[in-house]
C-alpha cells in the first residue's frame, strides 16, 4: 500500500482491532497473580524513580507492532518501549504508539491509563485510537471526518475467547457545546508533572503552576483549578470532549500525543507551542507532533487565540526539551 492510496477508514479498523487487544492484555495482567502471568503491573526504572516501565508495557508494544506490520510491512513504526534515542520521524507513513499511557497509574491501580494509536503521513497527524480498557472508553478520529468517542465493555465470545462489544453507541465530540473563553479565570486546565524532576525545566513548570493559581491581587491568573491525572492521550482527549479547557504540556514525546493530537483538532480544538513567543509577541502557532511542549485548547466559538495568547503570558521560563 503507497502513501497515495492509504485509505484512513482502513487504517482506523486496524487500530479498533489492535486496541481491543492491548485492553484486553492489560485488564488481564491486573487480574492475573504476576508468578504466573508473562506480564505484570510490577515496575522498573528508565530515567528515574518516576519514569516507569512494566513488563505489560513491552508485551503490548509487540502485540500492536507485531500485528500492525505483518498488515502493513511497507509502514514505519514508531513506539515508546523500543524507540531508539535520535531517531528521527520521516514523512513515510508511521505508526506511532505507546502502548500504556499513563503507566504510573497502572502500577498505582488507578484506572485513568490508555492505549494511543496513532498514524501520521507526511509527520502530520491523521488517524487515531486513544483507548481506556478500565472504563472502555474508545476515542477516535481520522482527518476530515470528525472526532468520537464509544464506550466498550468486556464480553467472551462463543469460543469462550475474550472480546469486546459495544455498550454505548458513538457520539461526537465535543460532547457538550463550546462556549466562548472570557479568560484564563474561567478556566480549568490539565498539567502533568513529568518525570524530569530538576533543572530549568521543572522550575518552569512549578512557576507556572503557582502563577496559574494564584490570587490575581497577587500577580496570578486563579484559573478554577488544575488537574494532574497522568496520561497525556486522556488529558488531550478531555480537551477534546470539552470537560477540560486547556492542556499544558511539556517533555512528552510524539506517542504520547499523536493519536489524541488527531481526536482533538477534530472536535475543533488546537494545539500550539506549549513555550510562550521568544520576542513575546509572535507565538509558533503551527508545531510538529515531535516538538515536545505543546498547549492544547478546546474547541470555542470565538477565544481560542486570545485564551492561548493569555496563557503565554503566565509561562514563567522556558522549557527546554531535546527532539
Amino acid at each position: 500500500m503507497t502513501s497515495c492510496n492509504i485509505s484512513y477508514d482502513e487504517i482506523l479498523s486496524s487500530l479498533f482491532e489492535v486496541a481491543k487487544r492491548a485492553g484486553t492484555t492489560i485488564i488481564h495482567a491486573t487480574n492475573t497473580s504476576t508468578s504466573t502471568s508473562t506480564t505484570s503491573t510490577t515496575a522498573s526504572t528508565k530515567l528515574n524513580s518516576a519514569d516507569l516501565v512494566t513488563e505489560t508495557d513491552k508485551a503490548v508494544e509487540k502485540l500492536i507492532s507485531t500485528t500492525l506490520l505483518s498488515k502493513y510491512p511497507t509502514f514505519k513504526f514508531m513506539g515508546e518501549e523500543t524507540y531508539t534515542p535520535g531517531t528521527a520521524l520521516t514523512d513515510a507513513p508511521t505508526f506511532i504508539v505507546d502502548p500504556i499511557d499513563g503507566t504510573t497509574n497502572f502500577v498505582h491501580g488507578h484506572p485513568y491509563v490508555s492505549v494511543s494509536l496513532g498514524f501520521a503521513l507526511k509527520r502530520v497527524p491523521v488517524v487515531g485510537v486513544v483507548f481506556n480498557p478500565f472504563t472502555g472508553i474508545m476515542y477516535f478520529a481520522t482527518q476530515g471526518s470528525g472526532a468520537w468517542k464509544k464506550v466498550l465493555e468486556p464480553c467472551e465470545t462463543e469460543e469462550g475467547k475474550r472480546d469486546w462489544r459495544i455498550r454505548q453507541e458513538k457520539v461526537q465530540l465535543p460532547v457538550r457545546e463550546p462556549a466562548p473563553f472570557t479568560g484564563l479565570d474561567g478556566t480549568m486546565v490539565a498539567v502533568e508533572w513529568g518525570s524530569d524532576r530538576s533543572g530549568s525545566n521543572w522550575q518552569t513548570k512549578i512557576n507556572t503552576w503557582n502563577r496559574l493559581g494564584r490570587s490575581k491581587e497577587e500577580g496570578g491568573a486563579m484559573v478554577h483549578s488544575a488537574r494532574c491525572l497522568g496520561s497525556a492521550a486522556l488529558n488531550l482527549c478531555a480537551v477534546a470532549e470539552g470537560h477540560v479547557d486547556i492542556y499544558w504540556e511539556g517533555g512528552c514525546w510524539a506517542w504520547d500525543v499523536c493519536a489524541a493530537w488527531v481526536i482533538l483538532t477534530e472536535a475543533g480544538g488546537i494545539m500550539v507551542d506549549g513555550n510562550p513567543p521568544e520576542d513575546g509577541v509572535n507565538g509558533n502557532w503551527d508545531i510538529e507532533i515531535t516538538h515536545r511542549k505543546y498547549l492544547a485548547v478546546r474547541a470555542a466559538p470565538n477565544g481560542q487565540r486570545e485564551i492561548v495568547k493569555e496563557f503565554w503570558t503566565v509561562i514563567e521560563g522556558r522549557m527546554e526539551y531535546e527532539h
